[in-house]
């Protein structure tokens, strides 16, 4: 783990535990942009040659993170984020006038943005429960289930089996999942699963990943169509859609962000996947441990990544940790401030974060 820390130079700055909004930039994936920046300068970016060779890494991009989702490279499209694959999917699924769409009250604005477009433009009935409901609350008649594998706010994990059982398509937001804990959707039961590049996987921003069951893609429309989605783009104006799941991308992602992308992926493999998991979450077990320990308040969590816990004013606590060298985030409309801990975090960080908590909440 000392060399996986050495990737990042920001921690010789700071106690960084915030990837749970964007992950810290590993040397690698900074060499790696610049050097295609560099051939993009010097040698153009318009010949046929470079055209083939940059769908050719896209679609080894694909690979990986269908690797990451337990899925084949077929069921796996690039998006430009989270919220881009949960609007994807909510613009292709068909969704009629009074359909029920259920999600939870721990979902991020980037869910309940698109989800509010699915009521307002297409006539849904969104219906809010609680996240730890949120499995005994599908109905006959519940259309679709938008909602967290892993909640951004609390860190609890969501009960996907009775959600697999039912009739509902499940889409689960994975922005806290895909990178930071092991996934396979097919495991999960989900029909989709979205998530963010740019957070555990340590990625560029503008980059996202989702997967599609591959018993309905046949059936949906491309909610970007364009050259990205179609088969054959000689044919565009009888168009042939792409048969997988690259139905469903929206856009040519930035080459040098490609490239980003594969280099992060490189510093991660390279540590061992396993176990850059185990010790996140046994580092983000332990967090929670010394805090309640030192009296503080953490709230219910699953074996994830993050730990919310209270202070008394989170946003100047943000403030007063990053004076320290530690880099959280605080909630909004809450008490909550939040640890995002992932491998490349010491014991020192830990152990830093837990005595300026303390003597924060003790005031």
């Amino acid at each position: 783990m000392e060399e996986l820390r050495a990737q990042f130079p920001v921690l010789e700055r700071v106690a960084y535990l915030n990837a749970g909004t964007n992950g810290p930039v590993p040397r690698r994936a900074f060499e790696a942009t610049e050097a295609a920046l560099i051939e993009q300068l010097e040698q153009g970016r318009s010949n046929k040659a470079w055209f083939e060779r940059m769908v050719e890494r896209i679609d080894r991009l694909r690979e990986r993170a269908a690797g990451l989702l337990g899925a084949s490279q077929a069921d796996v499209a690039l998006t430009g984020s989270t919220t881009d694959g949960i609007n994807a999917v909510l613009h292709a699924v068909d969704i009629a006038e009074g359909d029920e769409i259920l999600t939870s009250d721990e979902e991020h604005p980037g869910v309940l943005g698109p989800l509010a477009t699915a009521r307002d433009i297409r006539g849904a009935t969104v219906r809010v429960v609680p996240f730890d409901e949120l499995p005994d609350e599908v109905r006959p008649d519940t259309r679709m289930v938008v909602t967290s594998h892993v909640s951004w706010a609390t860190g609890r994990v969501m009960d996907t089996a009775p959600l697999a059982a039912s009739g509902a398509l499940v889409v689960l937001d994975g922005a806290q999942g895909l990178g930071a804990i092991p996934v396979d959707v097919r495991a999960l039961g989900c029909d989709f699963y979205a998530a963010s590049g740019q957070k555990w996987l340590c990625g560029p921003g503008g980059m996202g990943y989702l997967y599609a069951n591959p018993e309905l893609v046949p059936d949906l429309p491309a909610p970007w169509s364009g050259y990205h989605a179609l088969e054959d783009g000689e044919r565009a104006l009888e168009p042939a859609l792409q048969p997988d799941a690259r139905r469903l991308t929206t856009g040519f992602p930035v080459p040098h962000h490609v490239e980003w992308a594969h280099a992060s992926l490189d510093v991660l493999e390279a540590a061992g996947l396993a176990a850059v998991f185990d010790r996140a979450v046994t580092g983000a077990g332990r967090l929670a441990q010394l805090l309640e320990v030192r009296g503080v308040k953490v709230a219910p969590r699953g074996h994830s990544t993050l730990v919310s816990f209270e202070v008394p004013d989170p946003q100047t606590f943000t403030e007063a940790a990053a004076a320290e060298g530690i880099v959280i985030r605080g909630l909004p409309g809450g008490s909550y401030a939040r640890a995002s801990v992932g491998a490349w975090n010491s014991d020192q960080d830990i152990e830093r974060l837990v005595e300026l908590a303390a003597a924060a909440a003790s005031r």
